[in-house]
């Protein structure tokens, strides 16, 4: 059939060479990545301290603003920072969990970084678990919702299983009680239509290295703008400060816009790297993208019927991001069998091999990996 995306493909250098279904893990680099780190390294060769007036300390906002474009923020909305977990840790130095509502709660397939800085708030951590490994009861996480509850940290698409989370009834919920909401957009991002304004969430991250195609080192941080000045980070630095060239001594004097949210040097040269990823998500526009992947999905999912893998991914596409997870008998082995034939795929305990196919894959690709599968399973039989 015919598929308009596949212009995308020449976009791509390593899909000459690769088969790559891991962009849930990895995207692909987009050709003008490189040419925009040569803009780095020239731009620090010529201007050398002048970058920093002349663009470079504006970088987490400008470049946040392309992230904005494609989650729904407004212009100033988000900040760029090196990852997720310094993101979520900015997030809960915010908040005050001494008192009666110190509670977190967040879903058992949460992604382990996010629990890891869960546990140093020192709130009480409630993971609301999984019943199939798949998914997460919302009847139960919501329940688990109450007056006690000073943050709800969830992850929009569920990293194991691409499982999607009802965020608009988690909000409606949280805030009815009176707690803030986190929303970990790492696997939704780029690949699944989402606005963060119209869900009305107060926090949202994610990174660019997967979907984005925008590489390591760029996470993202958004902060609901009416709650910018209810909020002082612990986690902080001069980039924070309302007058960080005064390099006053003392205590600190927050900036009134997301600056606040800033702490050190931020990493530039990923910043440059990043852009071009969100720039072509932009054009080519997220539903078509989605339109794509659940068309895809569906592919894979038939295939896998078809050769007897068992799939733990939803069926239903509402339900379903943008990966498919199979449950392979010596899935890891399978997995770095592949690999080594340029068929890019990973795997995850207690969950199987994840397969991506985005907007650059072809059709022909997703019938060779199951294809694949199969003989590798028939050699191990």
């Amino acid at each position: 059939m015919s598929d308009s995306l596949l212009c995308w493909r020449a976009e791509f250098p390593s899909l000459d060479h690769t088969v790559h279904l891991i962009s849930h893990s990895l995207g692909a680099m987009p050709r003008r990545t490189r040419g925009r780190l040569n803009e780095y390294a020239d731009v620090w060769t010529d201007r050398s301290i002048r970058a920093w007036q002349e663009g470079w300390w504006e970088m987490p906002i400008t470049v946040g603003n392309l992230i904005g474009q494609i989650i729904g923020a407004g212009p100033g909305e988000v900040t760029m920072h090196q990852n997720v977990s310094l993101c979520q840790s900015i997030v809960a130095s915010c908040i005050d969990f001494s008192g009666k509502r110190n509670k977190i709660v967040s879903e058992g397939l949460n992604f382990p970084s996010n629990f890891y800085n869960h546990h140093q708030t020192r709130a009480r951590i409630v993971a609301v678990p999984s019943e199939d490994g798949i998914t997460i009861p919302q009847d139960q996480l919501l329940a688990a919702i109450d007056e006690e509850t000073a943050l709800v940290s969830v992850s929009h698409v569920i990293y194991k299983s691409a499982y999607i989370q009802d965020l608009a009834a988690i909000v409606r919920r949280a805030h009815q009680m009176g707690a803030l909401v986190m929303a970990d957009l790492y696997q939704s991002a780029g690949t699944l239509p989402v606005n963060v304004r119209e869900l009305d969430v107060d926090f949202a991250t994610g990174g660019s290295v997967k979907w984005l195609c925008g590489g390591p080192g760029a996470g993202y941080l958004y902060v609901r703008r009416d709650l910018w000045p209810k909020l002082e980070p612990k986690i902080t630095g001069w980039m924070a400060h309302k007058r960080p060239f005064n390099f006053e001594p003392g205590e600190m004097d927050f900036a009134d816009d997301a600056f606040r949210f800033m702490n050190g040097t931020p990493n530039i040269p990923a910043l440059y790297a990043a852009r071009s990823g969100y720039e072509i998500i932009n054009e080519i526009g997220v539903s078509a993208i989605r339109e794509k992947s659940l068309r895809q999905t569906d592919m894979l999912m038939e295939l896998a019927d078809e050769a007897g893998f068992h799939v733990n991914t939803p069926r239903r596409a509402a339900d379903r991001g943008g990966t498919v997870t199979l449950d392979i008998p010596d899935g890891q082995r399978v997995t770095q069998e592949l690999l080594s034939r340029d068929i890019l795929v990973d795997y995850r305990p207690e969950a199987g091999i994840r397969i991506a196919p985005h907007f650059y894959t072809t059709d022909e690709e997703l019938s060779l990996v199951i294809n694949q599968i199969r003989d590798l399973c028939r050699v191990n039989a």
